[in-house]
């Protein structure tokens, strides 16, 4: 009798704690569906999580910067008429160029020589440079690139039509499109051209440089 209502009593004693186990287990679950809703319908959506990347847009959602690319008029450069010049002819060269503005004749060319350098162009502006020596004749100016101001642009534009003026003088029309090989960005090196031997003609890096060989120019 004592071990039947010991049994009974544990019975029931094990039957009451699943149930309290169950209860506990039921309110948990219906806590944590409260919570989770809760969440999902107020929880603010963050606009940089909606962005998508565009044409004009890095992949994490910053807008690029391209600018405008510098146009080149050549088919009407080609029209103007030269007067062609023999590559000693350095006072006919800079005066295609303009005023020399400062002369420096402790510069160097393409190769360290000893050499005179021509600016034509103050320090502040777009540079526009002849530099002489016994061997190579260089022409310089500045390249601007899409995000130049309009200013830069146009005066970087202006040199590029004056290199091309000197260009055909020397090289005839063979010259005219070595400079229009350069500003599309194709490099030129050790090339005999329209009677001139050319080291060097690239515009890279905000730089253009067309380098001749004095010494192996045909006369």
């Amino acid at each position: 009798m004592w071990k039947t209502t010991l049994q009974t009593t544990m019975i029931g004693t094990t039957l009451a704690a699943g149930l309290a186990l169950s209860a506990c287990d039921t309110d948990k679950q219906s806590t944590v569906e409260e919570v989770a809703s809760t969440i999902s319908t107020d929880a603010p959506v963050s606009k940089a999580d909606s962005v998508e990347p565009t044409a004009d847009s890095d992949l994490d959602g910053a807008v690029s910067e391209r600018g405008v690319p510098v146009t080149y008029d050549l088919a009407t450069w080609s029209q103007d008429a030269v007067e062609p010049v023999q590559i000693d002819a350095l006072d006919n060269i800079n005066a295609t160029f303009g005023k020399v503005i400062s002369t420096d004749e402790n510069s160097l060319d393409y190769a360290s020589n000893p050499a005179t350098k021509y600016r034509f162009m103050t320090t502040k502006a777009p540079y526009l440079d002849v530099i002489d020596s016994q061997k190579y004749l260089e022409l310089g100016w500045y390249y601007a690139n899409p995000k130049d101001s309009d200013e830069e642009k146009e005066q970087s534009r202006s040199h590029a039509k004056k290199a091309y003026q000197v260009s055909r003088q020397l090289m005839g029309e063979e010259g005219g499109k070595v400079l229009a090989d350069m500003l599309n960005g194709q490099i030129i090196k050790n090339q005999n051209i329209g009677g001139q031997k050319i080291e060097l003609a690239k515009c890279e890096f905000y730089s253009c440089m067309l380098i001749l060989n004095k010494s192996a120019a045909s006369t």
